[in-house]
Order: C-alpha cells, then structure tokens, then sequence
C-alpha cells in the first residue's frame, strides 16, 4: 500500500479524495492553480504544490506539472480524480514511466473507450448490444448527411471524443442537418481538440442508465446501475440508485452486458457504462444500447456508494495498490435508494447562464450528504466548472430517499451568487418524476413549469427590508426610533430585476412597520426573534448592498442608490459579456443588418460556448472587441443602431 497519494485535481473530487485517503492513513498531497491557492482542498491536505496560472491549460491540465508535484513530495501515487487529465493515456503513459502508479485503469483501456466509433465496434464484437448508426471514418458532410437519410431521423450528431453533451446535436428533420453538423464539429474542436463525429439513431423516449463496473485488470463486477434520465441539455442534473421500474431480469441483462465491456477491454479500477434505454414501454432486457464507457470515477458516484455502503475511492485504492477485489459480485446488494442533486452556480431566468461570485454564506441541511470544494468566503471562479456541492440523500424506499432530498434542498442556504436550488427543488417535486415517470426529455417539456418563479411573499420583503437597514438582531431594536414622533425611511430594494420603492416606520423597540404599498407588513422582536405578521422570519445573510433571505430556496434583494445606478447605467443597445470569459469568435462587422436572434459573437466560459445574440432587429454600428480576447462580465462588445440611425 502506499503511503503518500498526490490528487491530480481540485474541487469536491478532490477534497473527497482527500477524505477517503486520510480516513486509510494515507498522507495527501494537493495542486493548485493561481485560483486555488486558498481552496479548500489545499486546506484539507497535508501538503499543497503551486502548479501555475488560473487557466486550466497552465495548471491543472499541465501532466509534467503535476508528475514533478508528486516526484518532490514523495508521492507513489497519482489519483486523477474526474475531468482535466483523468481519462489522458499520454497521462498514465507518463505517470508509469516516472515510476508512480495511476490510481485508475491502463492507458491501453483508456484509449479503447476513448473514441465513441471505435469503442462501439469493439462492444459490438463483445457482445455488448450498441445503437443503430454511422461510425465510418469518412467524414465528409455530404457521407454524413447521407447515413442519417439511411439512419433514419431523428438522429443524434455526437463527437467521437465527446463527453458531457459538448459537441452534440439533436436533429429532427434533414434540413437542418448542416448547421447542426457546423456546429457540433466547432464546440468538439473547442472541447477536444477533435472534430470528428459519429451518427446515431435517436431514441423516442429515452432513459439514461448507467452500470457502476470495478475490475481488477483481469476480471470485473458491477454494483448496480444509476438512473441519470433527468438532463437538461444532455448535463445530468439529478441521478438516482436504483432505477426507477428496473426489474430483476433487466438489471442482471445489463449487468452481464457492463462486465463484459469492462472485461473486453482489461478494465482496473472504478468504471461506468452507460446505456440509453427505450423506456416507452417499460424496461425490458432487448431494449438498451451501449452509449459510451466513462473509464474514472463518475460526478455521481455518491448514490452507489449510498445503496450498496462502500467507500469507492477506497476500493481504487486498494485495487490500484495490487490488493484483489474487495469482493465478489454475489457479495454485493442493494440497500434502499438514493439521490444526487447538483447545485450550481448559474441563472436559470437567464437560460442556466453560469454564474461567479464569492459565497458569503454556505451551509447544508442536516441529515444529508452534502459533497463540496468550497466554503463561506470562497469564489466561484470563471476557471472552472461552477458546482457549488452534490447533495446526496438515501432512504428505505424511493419516496422517501426523494422526501428527503426536497428537505434537504429546502434548507440549504446559499448567498453571494445565484444558483439553480429552487430549479433543483421544483425537480425534486414534479410529479412524473416522484411517480418515477422519467426519461431525458422530461425537463425540456416542463421547462416552463420547473423555472417558473414564484411570488415572493410580503413577510420575507419586510424581512429584507429590516436587514438592508440594519435593523434585524436584539442589539438593533432601538435603532431608528424617534422619541417625539415615528418618522419613516424610505428604500429601494431590487428583486429579480424589479424596483421595489418600500418605507419603514419605527414606532418602538421592537416595533416597526413595513409600507410595501398595496399593504403593510407588522415585524415585531419579542426578545428572542423577529415575527413578521405573526410568523417567524427565515435565516438571513447579508454582503454589502445585497441581502439574502433564505426563504423559497433564497430570495436575493440589492440595497440601491437609483440615482448612482441612473448615472452608471449603460445604452441598451451594447450587447455585453454575461460573464468573464474568451471571445471564441466574432460573427458581426460594422454596418451589418442583423435580425433578432442573429448570433453575433460567441463566448467561451465554464468550459461551455456561449451564444450572444442581437436582441432586436438592427444594423450593427460597433464591433468593440476581436476573436481572442479576455473580457471581464459587463464588457461592452457590439453596438447595434435603428437601421434609419445607419443612414
């Protein structure tokens, strides 16, 4: 066994590594970018090593870095944890031929499942069943187009190096088949470096299950499968163990068909297969298909641990380290069901843009299993991927595995960014989904429904109002009161984009009144808490000018000075940076008439591309910025004009 282990990554993967390598008696060791240098995995190790800049391209993806980290600190092994190096065979080439061990399978297994075409193929020779499609090398979009006549549409453009829906493309009718073509071969060349795609018959009404294999090298068992239907854009948002409907005689059928990938290929170490299921008419053995094998650790792992009681990290370990497997398949059983839900940072009313910020405030419910990489005070940096934490709850039975997570969501408070909580809790409640009624295009047909924001109720604005004005906690209650005669102060609040113009009246310790001006809200301290109206108000945090109210999942109101934020205000027709990130390319030139919806530029951010379009029908009077450049959120980078304005 060793004794000193060297994480290749950062984030939860890592401080979950950490844990799990701690809790053997393992000493660790962390790298960390210019970004990273107070993050909570470096605080969490016994030792940390700088390994450059912010970009993943010169920190975190640079192997020959993190080789050396591990050669100074006396590590004998590299965990690669998920993402970044993790699935790189030139990486584990490297790694073995420094004398360390990859915690993690060979490069050879690697590069096997590497390429969707080729890993399909050799699944097809294992007798592992695949989806009808195009694998062929040509590559020509006219070939292309036509094996998805001879395929049949719908049909699904997919990168043979893809992961992570990048570089993936849903196309239903024919004429659409070149752009979709154009655009999935340009986000694969970003992503991977590869433009190369494969054609593949699209499933009416498919489930994602995906089978949780470990092998030793030489032969494999598989602790279940996990049920990831629930997607929006092809991203897993809540995964879940078991599947919902499985049936005995599936989970065995698909089961065999994993081991025997893993086996086909040598598998060692921690491993998925992932099948797309036809679930139109329940689960039936002669009704999935090989996707993809992910040859790491999976994001949502949590949820096997969670129904079968083991540490997977540890059996990497161990496996990596030349002990057998822990044990054999019939040893392995299922125990109730659990769920994971992914809490990230991102605007959901702005189509899930992801978001930055510093958290000024963090803390999970009790009872669940809350995994994370950052803490009060941490930012979430443009860098990186923006999840904030994977909550994980497990329960006897489904119902109440899935009761569990909705509470646990519920009491989850987060401020300093926006986040997808109240998405996740409208997730956690839909009704097709607690009746186990999934498959992938269940968030896309409720969309509507899932973000649609409630009203925010009168008791928690009141609430917002005292905070703003510093009149909330017992060491407040005098603050503001008049003695000869109760005055009122005038504020506004913004809540999700609107003014909210309030007044506040202190008519005695303890006693104020809330004006919101269609009715008045009563907030009184009895000398333990704040009641508004007779409630009891929520916790709440406040950093700056913005304060949180952790009610509904968190509702977010900004303290502002409306002639300052007139005065600072910009033209509305500059189109702006979202967010920091790389202007990927620029698709407008000076005096172009442009209608609304028209791509203009496209913006590269949280390893995603980002499309920013004309708002309005125009002429484009100012390109501001050029391919290439870094810009900051809020950066001005086209100008549009009235089509007359252009003369």
């Amino acid at each position: 066994m060793f004794d000193t282990i060297l994480i290749a990554n950062r984030g939860e993967i890592a401080c979950r590594v950490i844990e799990t390598a701690r809790g053997m008696g393992l000493r660790t060791v962390a790298v960390y970018s210019d970004a990273d240098a107070g993050a909570r995995h470096v605080a969490l190790a016994d030792q940390a090593v700088h390994i450059g800049g912010a970009a993943p391209s010169e920190s975190y993806l640079k192997g020959d870095r993190i080789i050396e980290a591990a050669r100074q600190t006396g590590a004998q092994a590299i965990h690669p944890g998920y993402g970044f190096l993790s699935e790189n065979p030139d990486f584990v080439d490297a790694v073995e031929a420094a004398g360390l061990t990859f915690i993690g399978p060979s490069a050879k297994a690697i590069r096997a499942m590497g390429l969707k075409d080729a890993a399909k193929r050799l699944m097809d020779e294992a007798g592992v069943p695949v989806v009808p499609g195009y694998l062929g090398e040509d590559q020509e979009p006219g070939r292309l187009e036509l094996e998805a006549d001879a395929v049949g549409y719908p049909v699904l453009i997919k990168a043979v190096a893809g992961g992570g829906g990048k570089g993936m493309r849903l196309v239903e009718q024919a004429k659409d088949f070149g752009d979709a073509l154009a655009s999935a071969r340009a986000e694969a060349r970003t992503a991977f470096g590869n433009e190369a795609v494969l054609i593949e018959k699209f499933v009416a009404k498919p489930r994602h299950i995906e089978v949780q294999v470990f092998g030793d090298g030489e032969r494999a068992v598989h602790l279940f499968e996990r049920d990831c239907s629930l997607q929006r854009r092809h991203q897993k948002v809540i995964e879940e163990a078991p599947a919902p409907g499985m049936t005995e005689e599936m989970r065995t059928a698909m089961g065999q068909a994993a081991v025997r990938a893993a086996e086909a290929i040598g598998y060692k170490g921690a491993g998925t297969v992932e099948f797309i299921v036809d679930g139109s008419d329940g689960l039936r053995p002669d009704g999935f298909w090989f996707m993809e094998m992910n040859t790491r650790l999976q994001v949502e792992h949590p949820v096997t641990e969670a129904v079968t009681g083991l540490d997977l990290v540890e059996w990497q370990i161990r496996v990596a380290a030349g002990e057998p497997l822990p044990l054999a398949q019939e040893d392995l059983q299922l125990n109730g069901h659990a769920f994971e839900a992914r809490l990230y940072a991102e605007d959901v009313p702005k189509g899930f843009l992801p978001a930055t910020g510093t958290l000024s405030h963090l803390r999970f419910a009790e009872g669940c299993r809350a995994d994370t990489g950052v803490r009060s005070g941490d930012t979430i940096s443009p860098h990186y991927d923006p999840m904030i934490a994977k909550i994980i709850t497990h329960g006897p039975t489904r119902d109440i595995a899935l009761k569990r997570l909705a509470r646990a969501l519920r009491e989850t408070e987060v401020a300093g960014t926006v986040t997808n909580l109240a998405f996740l809790g409208a997730l956690a409640g839909h009704e097709g989904f607690a009746a186990g009624d999934v498959d992938t295009g269940l968030i896309g047909r409720d969309i509507d429904v899932l973000t649609e924001e409630p009203e925010t109720p009168d008791v928690v604005v009141a609430q917002a109002a005292l905070a703003a004005l510093g009149l909330l906690g017992p060491q407040d209650r005098w603050a503001g009161f008049a003695l000869w005669q109760p005055a009122w102060r005038s504020l506004t609040l913004v809540h999700r984009g609107e003014d909210l113009d309030l007044k506040v009246q202190v008519r005695g310790p303890g006693d104020i009144l809330v004006d919101l001006g269609e009715r008045q809200v009563a907030a009184r301290f009895d000398g333990t808490s704040w009641t508004y109206d007779g409630g009891l108000g929520a916790s709440w945090a406040r950093e700056g000018d913005t304060v949180t109210i952790f009610a509904g999942y968190g509702a977010r109101f900004a303290l502002v000075d409306p002639l300052a934020r007139a005065a600072a205000a910009s033209g509305e027709d500059v189109i702006e940076a979202p967010m920091p990130g790389l202007v990927r390319s620029v698709l407008a030139k000076a005096g172009q008439e442009v209608k609304q919806g028209e791509k203009l530029a496209v913006l590269e951010a949280m390893k995603m591309e980002h499309a920013l379009t004309a708002w309005r029908d125009g002429v484009v009077a100012e390109v501001m910025v050029e391919e290439g450049a870094q810009v900051e959120a809020g950066a001005a980078l086209i100008r549009l004009e009235e089509a007359d304005e252009a003369g």
